[in-house]
């Protein structure tokens, strides 16, 4: 692991960067079954993030990755909160792991040293988690996992699944939720791409097929389907693990927890051990190893749970994970390999990423053509350019990745990473503490295009309601749109329009309604719909509250430029000297609380590059934002301290946080004994706590919706 920050500065600025970061991925996996990094690579950032916490624990943000859970569940399916959270596991990642894991808890438990403690080990199976509810034994409810605290409803979907009884036995309780994994064997997944290719192909349409990238994503995109009838027709099994709510347990132990829903009807690992001592369990983890590929489904580790269920209840949980229970990840499966070329591909959020064109080898099972090389420092770091043999490994057993380059010393050219982007040859730059580096091109990149005009139409921006990320690829295919003026130009298209498949006049009509109904929008919104880098809703409306029209931005940005371009190091002035000395001359000339030069350097370089300068005059011509001005309104809590905690599922903390402004209020990211109102939703812990403890007022998420309604 890299050196940890040494400034409360570098600390919290990592650690905005990893909550981000780690959500983002979070969502690819849980919510869009579309991950970009292996398992490995997100646990290195969840352990980066734990010791950051660790050496600056005044500094663990609200929305920190040791409190979550999953993600939030997609808009699709309905929303339910379970009725007992669904924790996710630690890891382990070699023996002194469980060791110390053992020793936690005889710690914790105050247990002498050698004292024994029984554990279950199983093999933690690599699908979708899923609980599913029977009350008077029959099933009523099956959620996926989601942010663990809040579920997708996929019961329709659960009932077409064999394993699954629909009815429980009358010895069991009356509520009784068991919880496992929704999966796909390994042989059912190659028969179910072979048939969904078949199928497009006797479409007419091969290239349209979908094919699904590993099991695990195949079992979530089929569970998760809004159609229960698709779902029926893909092989999907059931492997229970654990329980959520009970009205009466059939046992005092996991072993016989795990008997009894066995004897319900439920499978279970043929694994499943109880294991005397620790060295037991670890033999146990060894003989899954050895036999993992030879098993009918794909698993990444084993789990290992405290027997006796007395013992579980003491421990209970911290954070987002169990005391009692951790996952032991195996070791990533090798290979070597030659490396042919490094190809760059652009994020949707204008990362440049290097992909490494292997020679076909295989890892594991499957194979393997190219890998990720994730940034510059890393290429750096494995020194590999075209013609290295490298060893190649399959981390979590997802993205493969190089971990070692056997033929650096020999000579050859270095490669050198792109100084523009491939796509739109704008800038590639990376920003001061941060490895990524990023086309600055925004809008007029075509790798950038679909989820920056996705922005710019959503919610929290312009909220232009009928506009989905489904018509803007539709518009983008034909050519009606590049950038955003040209959504306020579609209305030529109208008669076009009418003659495609799924458009009528009704639709049109409401989305071009909905689109000149944004011809005056709010200027923050309308700053913050541009998706300039660390811009967001908030900082948006800092800046405007300062310079109150889009000249005066613009303005500020060319100030900025001028004083980069004017600044050099003085004599004997280190670099890193200068880049201090520079970042605060920058958000001196700024002047706006909060808004530091990060924001001023990205302004900057958004208005460097002359096809984002065309794209801002392009949309004035479109659009006649007004100036910006506060409007506090007279509330309740006008002058008085606010803390929203939990999860909001109706607005975003940042709406929140400018709901409260305009009202009046100071929006804190602690409770104290100044505080005059909590805002709890689902998932609030220490806060409300605190609150309660304090004797401060506490309203849910509609509380505070009718404060807002009823201010002045």
């Amino acid at each position: 692991m890299d050196a940890l920050p040494t400034t409360e500065a570098e600390a919290a600025a990592e650690l905005e960067r990893l909550a981000a970061e780690i959500a983002h991925h979070n969502r690819l996996y849980h919510t869009d079954d579309a991950p970009e990094i292996s398992d490995g690579e997100f646990d290195a950032l969840v352990r980066r993030n734990a010791a950051i916490e660790a050496a600056f624990p005044a500094l663990v943000r609200a929305d920190s990755p040791s409190k979550q859970v999953g993600a939030a569940p997609a808009g699709n399916l309905a929303k339910v909160p379970h009725a007992r959270p669904m924790f996710s596991l630690d890891n382990a990642f070699d023996d002194a792991d469980v060791f110390e894991f053992l020793a936690r808890i005889r710690r914790f438990l105050s247990l002498p040293e050698n004292a024994p403690i029984a554990l279950t080990a199983e093999p933690k199976i690599d699908g979708l988690s899923c609980s599913l509810r029977y009350e008077n034994r029959r099933l009523v409810r099956a959620l996926t996992r989601g942010d663990g605290t809040i579920g997708e409803d996929v019961t329709p979907n659960a009932l077409t699944i064999g394993d699954i009884p629909r009815e429980l036995p009358a010895d069991a309780p009356d509520v009784f939720e068991v919880r496992g994994e929704v999966y796909m064997a390994k042989d059912d997944f190659a028969a179910l791409n072979v048939r969904l290719l078949a199928e497009a192909t006797k479409a007419g349409d091969p290239d349209k097929a979908r094919q699904f990238a590993n099991p695990r994503n195949a079992a979530a995109g089929s569970l998760r389907q809004k159609d229960a009838a698709v779902t029926a027709s893909r092989p999907l099994c059931f492997l229970a693990w654990g329980w959520g709510e009970a009205s009466a347990l059939p046992a005092d132990t996991q072993a016989g927890m795990v008997a009894a829903i066995r004897g319900w009807g439920f499978p279970v690992a043929a694994a499943f051990k109880r294991c005397d001592t620790v060295e037991e369990a670890l033999a146990v983890y060894r003989a899954i190893e050895h036999e993992r590929a030879d098993l009918p489904f794909d698993i990444d580790g084993v789990v290992y749970k405290v027997d006796r269920l007395d013992w579980q209840t003491r421990l209970g949980s911290v954070g987002r994970a169990p005391r009692w229970g951790i996952a032991h990840k195996f070791p990533a499966q090798r290979a070597e390999t030659t490396l042919e070329r490094i190809d760059i591909q652009v994020g949707r959020t204008g990362k440049l990423t290097p992909v490494a064109r292997l020679k076909p080898v295989t890892v594991g099972g499957v194979v393997v053509t190219n890998a990720t090389l994730h940034n510059a420092d890393e290429i750096a770091r494995l020194g590999v350019r075209p013609g290295d043999r490298v060893v190649l490994q399959r981390a979590g057993d997802v993205i493969p990745q190089i971990v070692e380059n056997l033929t650096r010393d020999e000579p050859r050219e270095p490669w050198t990473f792109p100084t523009h982007c491939p796509q739109c040859q704008s800038d590639a730059v990376r920003e001061e503490g941060e490895v990524d580096i990023r086309c600055t091109g925004g809008l007029i990149c075509p790798a950038q295009r679909l989820e920056r005009l996705r922005h710019f139409v959503s919610r929290g921006a312009l909220d232009i309601e009928g506009l989905g990320e489904k018509s803007l690829q539709e518009f983008l295919d034909l050519g009606w749109i590049a950038e955003p003026a040209d959504i306020y130009r579609l209305a030529a298209h109208r008669d076009e329009l009418l003659g495609r498949e799924g458009w009528k006049d009704k639709s049109v009509d409401n989305l071009l309604a909905a689109i000149e109904a944004k011809r005056s929008p709010d200027p923050v919104r309308l700053l913050f719909g541009l998706g300039i880098r660390h811009i967001g809703s908030i900082t948006a409306r800092d800046l405007l509250k300062r310079y109150a029209t889009f000249p005066e931005i613009r303005a500020l940005a060319d100030e900025i430029i001028a004083l980069r371009d004017e600044m050099a190091p003085a004599l004997g002035e280190t670099e890193q000297k200068f880049h201090a000395r520079r970042d605060k001359a920058i958000a001196e000339h700024i002047g706006v609380e909060n808004v530091g030069a990060a924001v001023g350097h990205a302004l900057a370089d958004f208005f460097h590059e002359p096809h984002n300068r065309a794209v801002w005059d392009d949309l004035l011509g479109e659009v006649s934002p007004p100036p910006f001005v506060l409007d506090v309104r007279e509330s309740e809590v006008a002058g008085k301290t606010v803390v929203f905690t939990g999860t909001l599922e109706t607005l975003s903390r940042d709406e929140a946080k400018a709901q409260a402004e305009t009202l009046g209020a100071r929006v804190s990211g602690s409770v104290s004994a100044k505080t005059d109102l909590v805002v709890a939703g689902p998932g609030a812990g220490s806060k409300l706590k605190k609150a309660a403890e304090l004797g401060i007022r506490v309203v849910d998420e509609a509380g505070w919706a009718a404060i807002v309604a009823a201010a002045g």
